[in-house]
This record gives structure tokens, sequence and C-alpha cells, in this order.
């Protein structure tokens, strides 16, 4: 491992995921021969990561660390209403890291009946059109996750009794939510940075659904608000409406997100 990172054959979000590995100043050794090559072959994306030098230079611990599990929500399973393809096989896997971690907080999908991201409140729109609207434009979606019904429920499987704190996102009648830090807005805070804050958490990793939309939303504004991320892939399922998925991976690279299967 340690001769291809050196050697410049693996990505970088695979170098940032295998520094936790190896000691302080191996870190610094590695990085800067690393970022040396980078600088020539991807400029762009070698600025970005270097923005995250400073997070990639420390090790998340048990007391900084907190792991953020997005809408892991019947709706979004197999026979929910606004179903992800394969969305309850990550649930084994999401369990495995509930339980290896020691903060943990999870996100629900929170709508009222009539909201205005389903496509049955506008007349003659119909599922994944999208309109216009006072923040940009919205996606239209299926009736899905609305308060207290089945689908809103977490999957049965999951062991959601661990976390510490549930966000509740997408309340607001006029304003959709994919991100957990976020409304639609990009104005509207959730307050989950100020509990992570408070709480002294610098590290986030995320796993859920979907990896195209709520979890990548998500992932964005944590780094954009200076959290060290990371999105373990084989934790999430995305939905990949019009080549969403591929653009959000691409989005969460550049902006120094690290992406591990």
């Amino acid at each position: 491992m340690l001769r291809r990172i050196l050697a410049h054959h693996i990505a970088p979000h695979v170098l940032f995921a295998a520094l936790r590995d190896f000691s302080l100043s191996l870190r610094f050794r590695i990085i800067h021969r690393t970022f040396d090559g980078l600088a020539e072959r991807k400029p762009a994306l070698m600025m970005a990561q270097i923005r995250c030098r400073r997070e990639i230079l420390t090790v998340a611990t048990a007391e900084n660390e907190a792991l953020i599990v997005i809408d892991v929500q019947n709706d979004f399973c197999p026979g929910g209403a606004l179903a992800v393809a394969e969305g309850d096989q990550i649930v084994p896997r999401v369990n495995q890291l509930i339980e290896a971690h020691a903060h943990v907080v999870l996100t629900q999908d929170w709508h009222p009946k009539g909201h205005s991201s389903f496509a049955s409140s506008h007349a003659g729109k119909v599922p994944f059109e999208s309109i216009e609207v006072d923040y940009g434009q919205q996606t239209l979606w299926p009736d899905h996750c609305v308060q207290g019904t089945d689908g809103a429920a977490f999957h049965a499987d999951l062991a959601w009794t661990k976390a510490a704190l549930i966000i509740r996102k997408g309340f607001r009648p006029g304003i959709d939510s994919y991100s957990a830090f976020y409304e639609n807005d990009r104005e509207t805070p959730t307050g989950l940075a100020g509990y992570l804050r408070e709480r002294g958490f610098t590290h986030l990793t995320l796993v859920g659904l979907a990896t195209d939309y709520c979890v990548g939303y998500s992932a964005l504004d944590a780094r954009r608000l200076g959290f060290a991320t990371s999105v373990r892939l084989e934790a999430c399922r995305g939905i990949d409406l019009r080549g969403s998925l591929q653009k959000a991976l691409a989005e969460m690279q550049s902006a120094g997100v690290i992406l591990t299967a």
C-alpha cells in the first residue's frame, strides 16, 4: 500500500482513508510526496484536497468522531413510496458501524401531508419532474415519509436506539430538505452543525440513503462547515436520477470528502 501511495498510483480519496493506519510523521511524508505529483496531473483536485490537509493530519477518535445515519426509512427501502434500489441491503452494514461508533446521529425525512415537494401537490405534475420555486429548482417526488406513517419510520432492522440525536427535516410545508444541515433554501439550518460543534465533534462519517441526494448534500455541507468528512459507500445506495449519482460522487470528491468502499 505505501509503495503504491508514494508512486501516486492510488486515488486521493483512498489515500486519505489509508492515512489512519500510519504515524503522524509518515502521514506528512505521504501527503507531501502525493501532492507534488497531483499538482501536475489534476490542479483543481489538488487544491480541494489541500484545503483539508489539517483535518487529514489528525486522527478520528472515539471522542471527536460522529456517525451520521441518513434517512434509513421504510419509504426509501424496497416496497416504499420512494424506494431506492437495494436500500434495505445496507442495514446490516449500517448496524455494524453504529455498533463501532460511540456517537451516533440519525436523520429522518419528516414531511407533512401535501408537502410542496410532492408531485401530488401540483396539478398536472408527475413524480421526478422539476419545477421552479423560490429557492431554485425542485424535483417533485411521490408522497413519501409523511409524518406519523409507517413509511416515515426507520427500517425495522435498523439499530437506531443508540442515537443520541434524531434530526427531522423537511417538516416545513414549503421547503424541501435533502441535507442534514440545511433546508433546500440553503439558508435555514437544522441545528445539526451547532450540536456537533458544541459536543466537540470534528470528524463525521456518513452512511444511508440516498447517496446522490440526502447523503451527498449532507457531505458537501459538512465540508463547507469545516468538518472532516467521509462517506462509507458500502453503506449507501443511490437513486441515480438523470446521472445524479456520478455527479454527486464527483462533487464530493472535489470538495475533499473521503469516499471509501
